[in-house]
């Protein structure tokens, strides 16, 4: 019997890999290498250059079939020379692993590929496990997970239940899952008018004050107060941009961009219209031009309480020493489109260094992640 897969080791070969978005760096290629040698069938799904990989052990479109997803994709480093060491080094010290994808998410797909080929190779199961693991998610996550989510309805492939390993804790290991994900849309918004001096304003039409007004309405207006599943919906003002240097001139053209995170209250197309009417609302009032481009991320949703939740909850429980809260909070990831495929939660590690300088893990934690997902496995598989 082969030694079991090492996580760490393994974390730490993937952040060496520099993979920035949308560059792979050789982390698929790492991971392929990994699985092909337990006994996978690995499929590379690569989509406009984006690179994905599908692995299967087992049969194809078996009735019970657990999967895992995650990215290997990176945001970028910043200053290296603001790093205690060389973001791409993979270090140990103090008891942690360093390195850009640390803990979002390279641990995590580390830990979930060697529970995986542990399990495979000790006690075979009668199913399939499935990762698909993509290097889109950080960038656009256009062709990315929803990339392989389509080659496997293409190709009849299917995860009966799915888990991504994002991380999930906010500050203790083994605090949260997340079941569910608040719904995410960007609007952009143009306010067209007429430039002229500003000592003479009758001969111009100024965008500003109608723009200002439209944001003032939505900014002030509140959504919803939450439910039983979901925090409050959020509306937040991320810029506002005239680009005019001159003090004496009355701008033609002023923008701004807002963000709304929304619960299950909501849909993507239910807040677009409340905002063109909005929008229309104000034209009218001011003879001001306002367009919007809206784009609609996600939309919101949730795996409901039950048989599935608890059997990752239990199995959190058991390593971590902790009972998991089931969440909806925080932003959105990949679970967004797994989703319409096949029930999914999230667990992963504690993130508060993810993104940051001098991102890192605690090695320990590696270990317990690796542990959970392995005893999930031997739960799901075990009926």
């Amino acid at each position: 019997m082969p030694e079991p897969l090492d996580a760490i080791d393994l974390t730490a070969r993937l952040i060496r890999c520099p993979s920035v978005t949308p560059q792979d760096g050789g982390a698929l290629g790492l991971l392929e290498a990994e699985l092909t040698a337990a006994g996978f069938a690995c499929t590379r799904v690569d989509r406009n250059e984006t690179v994905n990989l599908f692995a299967r052990w087992g049969a194809k479109g078996a009735n019970r079939s657990f999967g895992f997803n995650g990215h290997t994709d990176v945001v970028p480093p910043g200053d290296a020379a603001d790093w205690r060491f060389d973001p791409f080094s993979g270090a140990l010290a103090d008891g942690k692993l360093w390195g850009r994808g640390a803990c979002d998410m390279k641990s995590g797909v580390a830990a979930f590929v060697a529970a995986a080929v542990d399990f495979v190779r000790e006690t075979p199961p009668d199913g399939a496990v499935v990762l698909a693991i993509t290097g889109d998610e950080e960038g656009d996550a256009t062709d990315g997970t929803v990339a392989l989510l389509d080659w496997m309805q293409a190709e009849g492939e299917r995860m009966t239940h799915c888990l991504v390993g994002e991380p999930t804790c906010p500050s203790v290991m083994g605090e949260m899952i997340k079941n569910g994900r608040r719904g995410s849309m960007t609007a952009k918004i143009e306010a067209r008018g007429v430039q002229g001096h500003a000592a003479y304003p009758h001969r111009a039409k100024n965008p500003l004050p109608a723009l200002v007004r439209l944001l003032d309405r939505l900014a002030s207006h509140e959504l919803d107060q939450g439910n039983a599943l979901f925090d409050p919906s959020t509306l937040a003002l991320t810029t506002i941009d005239t680009g005019n240097p001159a003090t004496n001139v009355i701008p033609a053209l002023a923008r701004a961009t807002l963000n709304i995170r929304f619960n299950d209250l909501h849909s993507g197309a239910s807040l677009s219209q409340w905002l063109h009417d909005q929008a229309a609302q104000v034209q009218a009032e001011t003879g001001i031009e306002l367009g919007l481009t809206i784009k609609i991320s996600g939309e919101s949703f949730v795996t409901e309480p039950g048989d599935f939740t608890d059997m990752v909850a239990n199995a959190v429980e058991a390593e971590c020493g902790i009972r998991p809260v089931l969440s909806t909070s925080g932003g959105t990831s990949d679970a967004r489109f797994v989703k319409n495929h096949c029930p999914v939660v999230e667990f992963g590690l504690v993130g508060q260094s993810m993104h940051k300088v001098d991102e890192h893990v605690e090695t320990a934690h590696i270990g317990q992640l690796k542990a959970v997902y392995r005893r999930i496995l031997d739960q799901y598989f075990a009926g």
